[in-house]
């Protein structure tokens, strides 16, 4: 049990330590992911509509 309690006061020791991101730093990283996700689909979407495209025109 002792384990247990030492674990918890030794995390919320460390997470006290941690320097949190600000609302807007986490707002701009989460802008980025977001466009970045719809690109990146899209781009994957456009490759697999070729691929068929081509497998079509060739069977």
């Amino acid at each position: 049990m002792n384990k247990i309690i030492r674990f918890f006061k030794e995390s919320f020791g460390e997470l006290k330590k941690v320097t949190w991101p600000s609302r807007e730093e986490v707002t701009s990283s989460t802008k980025v992911v977001l466009v970045s996700t719809i690109l990146i689909a899209i781009a994957l979407g456009l490759v697999d509509y070729l691929i068929f495209r081509g497998i079509d025109l060739i069977f």
